[in-house]
């Protein structure tokens, strides 16, 4: 979807459209949550601190994100998609993979049905979308950004080869800010350097995750798309609205952030064996603290026990805190059940 939640707004609003707008907070220390792309025109971006986004663009305007009706919205928008295959993966409320390979409706044409899919949701919801069509998953990702917004681009197999070598490094999926950085310094600015590139190097530097930039940059990705996929992590954080160092005031804080994550694995039916605690101290400088355990947790108590541990082991006293955040990984799809089980607990 094209500025998914910012264009919702626009759609509901008419006073808002083709005006530069963001979701998000403001004042204090609110973030964007999504910008318009009349204000991504001033260098407004997602993740953006608000009182930045507002001396970029200081005709912005700032609009409370409403989550459930995104999420509303998604579910129709997920509803088309399942008329044409039921191989659809979701990435987040606004995008998806989808295989077409053996359509339950419509043309046997990738680029056909996303064409298709694209103007039932124009027609049907009011919002705009844009596609990437390919061979493989992470082809069809990058390929989904070229033509945005309300577009669409292909990338056959003969295209591939010629398609990754130009591609800056940093627009790699996976390829992150620091990512990149690092690639950079090691010379590798682009797929071609990357495709350059020996398994012993990239393995040497980026680990597992070497052997996977080894294969894109061959346009190989032999990833399905899974509509059974379980998430990776579930977390929640806040941002305070001012720092605070006091341990009584961030134990309240962390007992608030753990009964949202407690709140969201039993939406999802998902329990968890590691527990990340994130700390953000007032100068920006970040630390993260993992617990492992045997067996998942099941109680909130424990997970809010562990978190305090993990705060309290590893935070540096005198420093006052801007966010905690708590997340959980090496999940399983379970039921959440009541009761206590064994530990095997390994801190990094």
């Amino acid at each position: 979807m094209d500025a998914f939640y910012a264009s919702v707004e626009q759609r509901d609003h008419p006073e808002y459209r083709e005006k530069p707008l963001a979701v998000g907070g403001g004042s204090g220390r609110g973030v964007v949550a999504a910008a318009s792309y009349e204000a991504r025109k001033f260098g407004v971006r997602s993740a953006m601190p608000g009182a930045l986004a507002r001396k970029k663009c200081p005709e912005l305007i700032f609009v409370k994100p409403r989550f459930e009706v995104y999420k509303a919205l998604s579910r129709k928008i997920r509803d088309i998609f399942f008329e044409y295959t039921d191989l659809v993966e979701p990435l987040s409320l606004d995008e998806a993979f989808l295989d077409v390979t053996h359509p339950k409706k419509g043309k046997n044409s990738a680029t056909l049905i996303a064409r298709e899919i694209r103007k039932r949701i124009d027609e049907e919801l009011q919002l705009k979308a844009s596609a990437g069509i390919s061979y493989n998953k992470f082809l069809a990702k990058i390929a989904s950004d070229i033509k945005k917004p309300n577009g669409q681009y292909v990338i056959k197999p003969e295209q591939a080869a010629g398609f990754i070598e130009s591609l800056p490094i940093e627009k790699f999926f996976g390829v992150g800010k620091v990512t990149a950085e690092k690639f950079k310094k090691l010379g590798i600015h682009s797929g071609k350097e990357l495709k350059e590139a020996s398994r012993e190097k990239l393995r040497k530097h980026f680990g597992k995750h070497g052997m996977f930039f080894f294969s894109i940059a061959r346009g190989e990705d032999l990833r399905k798309v899974d509509p059974q996929r379980i998430r990776k992590s579930v977390g929640a954080e806040n941002t305070f609205s001012s720092d605070l160092l006091n341990a009584t005031e961030l134990d309240q804080a962390l007992e608030d952030i753990c009964s949202e994550l407690y709140r969201r694995l039993v939406k999802a039916g998902i329990l968890g064996k590691t527990i990340t605690l994130k700390i953000k101290y007032h100068d920006f400088i970040q630390v993260t603290r993992s617990r492992t355990l045997l067996l998942p947790m099941q109680t909130e108590k424990e997970i809010l026990q562990l978190s305090r541990e993990l705060l309290h082991q590893h935070r540096e006293p005198e420093k006052p805190i801007r966010l905690l955040g708590v997340t959980f990984s090496m999940l399983e799809k379970k039921g959440i059940l009541p009761g206590k089980q064994l530990r095997l607990d390994l801190t990094f």
